[in-house]
């Protein structure tokens, strides 16, 4: 086999083995949390355990809290963060799901009708708001280098990856009208540079989703699930390309003739030795994407309380793929109650060189954890 099939055959098995994981249910991570509590096992030991899990249902943050009595600390904690979040648009657990009746198809319309006009006559009519967004980033392999690559005998290399781990928080002042938050302001950090990349641009607005959805003729009933305690009509949707204005933006990637080459150990050059990229020029990379969902809605009022995305995006992207979920919530703003939203849950998969040949090979997670507060009347 020529080298390059040797290096590709085990970068495939070094991130294959990298992303492998103990898939449970929720019931199943408390009761591995209880027999580690049981046991004695330090915060170490048992944030190294979490690490490994994936949950094949929702961890809501309800049950979080429940399981404070079993986690032995902080790294303990973080680790039930990433978990949340990356589960934040799968199933809930069956105990969320209710057992009553679907309704007959004249009632699911009438609630879905209600929903399509609180979001248009109600939602999209808010009026200009000012609020503080707190956002928590969680991320594996934060800054790749010389290491991150291994060569031996000039034929094999291996991938040394890394847990998901909270990384850094900011505070952003934002604003809205009409319930969409409008465009951030132009920020001067060196993302890409600094090993870690941004969403940029404005949050879906609920009202633009519904309408495409409708448009898109693909929104169907689902199920009855429980929602912080109230019950909620669950209808997916979903929205081609051509119906689609879902952007997607993000920075920053190295540019293809910026891209450096990967200097082999044992063949790296003086003045670059062993450099993964070498004076890159970095890029924003955006899109319009075709993206399918579900929404969450109060069937006696028609207000949406929840809202699931995931962008449909293609395999030679530099971003693999975007899951987000909005929460909205009452908020007093001023003597007056708004449903605005109060979080967003955020799991990014991304490459974070995809110009390079071997590049194509490490894939990088970014979780964001959005919260919004201090909701105040603009002008």
């Amino acid at each position: 086999m020529k080298r390059s099939g040797w290096m590709v055959l085990v970068l495939m098995v070094a991130v294959s083995a990298w992303a492998a994981s103990k898939k449970m249910t929720v019931a199943q991570l408390e009761d591995l949390l209880a027999s580690q509590h049981q046991a004695g096992k330090s915060d170490a030991d048992v944030a190294a355990e979490l690490q490994n899990v994936e949950l094949t249902e929702e961890l809501t943050h309800s049950t979080m809290n429940s399981m404070s009595p079993e986690v032995p600390g902080q790294l303990t904690t973080e680790q039930l963060y990433v978990l949340e979040i990356r589960s934040a648009v799968l199933p809930a657990p069956a105990t969320d799901i209710s057992t009553a009746a679907a309704p007959d198809a004249a009632a699911q319309k009438a609630m879905l009708d209600k929903a399509m006009d609180y979001a248009a006559k109600t939602y999209a009519q808010l009026p200009a708001m000012s609020a503080t967004k707190v956002t928590r980033r969680f991320q594996d392999n934060p800054q790749p280098g010389k290491d991150t690559f291994a060569a031996k005998n000039n034929a094999t290399l291996s991938v040394q990856g890394t847990a998901i781990r909270y990384t850094a928080s900011a505070e952003t002042p934002v604003s809205l009208h009409g319930g969409v938050e409008n465009a951030p302001a132009k920020e001067k950090t060196n993302w890409g540079d600094n090993g870690m990349i941004a969403m940029e641009g404005q949050p879906p607005a609920l009202n633009a989703v519904l309408q495409e959805a409708q448009a898109a003729g693909k929104i169907n009933w689902v199920r009855w699930e429980m929602v912080n305690g109230m019950q909620t009509a669950v209808y997916s949707f979903s929205v081609d390309k051509k119906k689609s204005h879902y952007a997607v933006s993000y920075c920053c990637f190295p540019e293809t003739s910026q891209a450096g080459n990967i200097a082999m150990r044992g063949t790296e050059t003086a003045g670059g030795a062993g450099n993964y990229m070498n004076n890159a020029n970095w890029k924003n990379w955006k899109g319009t994407e075709p993206y399918h969902g579900e929404i969450f809605v109060d069937p006696k009022t028609g207000v949406v309380v929840r809202l699931d995305l995931q962008a449909e995006l293609k395999g030679s992207d530099p971003v693999r793929v975007e899951k987000q979920r909005i929460d909205y919530g009452e908020v007093k703003v001023g003597d007056k109650a708004v449903i605005v939203p109060v979080q967003t849950l955020i799991d990014t998969l991304e490459q974070p060189y995809p110009d390079s040949p071997t590049g194509r090979f490490v894939f990088r997670h970014t979780l964001f954890a959005e919260d919004y507060k201090d909701y105040q009347a603009g002008s």
